[in-house]
């Protein structure tokens, strides 16, 4: 009796030990090193050289352009990634949120995008955004519009890594809208049916509060990886033109061999912005999360 009590004591103790020494090696650990090396002038080429500097590379960062510069890209390309993909994925969640065979096969369209290797779909967006010869400005010129230069320009850079970024996330997201709108009771619309209230009404006033945890997590998910942007950067445009797309990580990227040390802690700095934003986001908008 006293190994079958121990046993159950312990069980789910050692049920749960695998995934803590996982999050540990791979998440706590990880940070903490992190940590450890932005307090280090530290030199992957030549190891000897490095030493203990403390806070310098936290006053370099702030002193230096190129990471406001860094973090302002990253802040645009945040804000129009997560509107335009929440617009978008709402506005195509209600379009199928009824259950037919059409509308599934639709959601398997629009979701595949979404499986598919973003290098790929950065290389192809590549190849439609092509100024000479791409698909895109042969199709704007059919119309009589002038082409767009794209990927090649400064002005037009980020807009054009924000749109593939919004079609590639469009799909995955408008499902977990999808989910949200057909778990809502149909007596609740019919009672507003009843009240003769308007499609607007409804929408804004049942519709929206009803689907508002998944709105709310959708929130919270793409922010922090808007935040964490580089491969679709890194593949389209390298951070450039003249660092027009140059993002926080990519940002980190750069100083990854000569100055390590100082990449720690721009890393330490971005992993503050994102729980600062993850704070702000659960303090000004749980209260407004409607639970069923």
């Amino acid at each position: 009796m006293n190994r079958r009590r121990v046993w159950e004591t312990t069980r789910p103790y050692a049920l749960i030990l695998p995934a803590m020494i996982a999050l540990f090696l791979f998440v706590v650990y990880p940070v903490f090193y992190l940590i450890k090396l932005s307090l280090y002038k530290y030199n992957l080429l030549n190891k000897d050289k490095s030493k203990f500097i403390g806070l310098d590379n936290y006053r370099e960062i702030f002193t230096r352009d190129d990471f406001y510069h860094a973090l302002a890209n990253t802040a645009v390309y945040t804000v129009g990634v997560v509107l335009c993909t929440m617009l978008l994925s709402l506005g195509v969640a209600v379009w199928l949120r009824k259950r037919s065979r059409f509308n599934s096969i639709l959601q398997a369209g629009l979701f595949t995008p979404h499986i598919i290797s973003i290098v790929s779909i950065a290389l192809v967006w590549m190849w439609l955004m092509e100024p000479g010869h791409g698909l895109l400005n042969y199709v704007l010129k059919a119309f009589g519009l002038p082409g767009s230069p794209w990927l090649q320009s400064s002005s037009t850079s980020m807009i054009s890594v924000i749109l593939v970024s919004v079609w590639h996330s469009i799909g995955y997201y408008a499902l977990i809208m999808v989910a949200a709108l057909q778990s809502i009771p149909p007596t609740i619309y019919e009672a507003a049916a009843l009240d003769n209230a308007s499609r607007f009404k409804v929408f804004w006033k049942i519709t929206l509060p009803l689907i508002s945890p998944q709105l709310f997590f959708i929130l919270v998910i793409m922010t922090i990886g808007s935040f964490k942007v580089f491969d679709t950067v890194k593949i389209m445009t390298g951070g450039g033109p003249n660092g027009s797309t140059t993002t926080l990580v990519y940002y980190i990227y750069e100083f990854r061999t000569t100055s390590i040390g100082f990449a720690s802690a721009t890393g330490v700095v971005l992993m503050a912005i994102i729980a600062v934003l993850t704070f702000v986001y659960f303090k000004v908008l749980a209260q407004r999360i409607h639970y069923q």
